[in-house]
């Protein structure tokens, strides 16, 4: 039971899976496709009776972005850091 507990602890302690559990309790079941797709990163076409997925590249390519603009604010920072401590 203690050994079950701490693998549930660890899976929690990742930020990431946390958030996708909060999603899941805040609704119904979804598929990790329903995740993918709310978030932007995947569409899906219905052909027949599948369903079939593809990338979406336009909200990572925003998400990049927004990335390259923090990187920079740190680099001019970092920077400025710099300069004053060689004073």
């Amino acid at each position: 039971m203690l050994q079950s507990s701490a693998q549930i602890f660890a899976a929690l302690g990742d930020e990431t899976r946390l958030r996708l559990i909060a999603v899941l309790c805040a609704g119904s079941a979804m598929s990790i496709a329903q995740l993918l797709a709310n978030a932007g990163l995947v569409r899906d076409v219905k052909v027949g009776r599948e369903r079939l997925w593809a990338f979406e590249p336009a909200h990572l390519d925003e998400a990049r972005r927004a990335l390259e603009a923090i990187s920079q604010q740190w680099d001019r920072a970092l920077l400025r850091l710099k300069a004053v401590v060689e004073r």
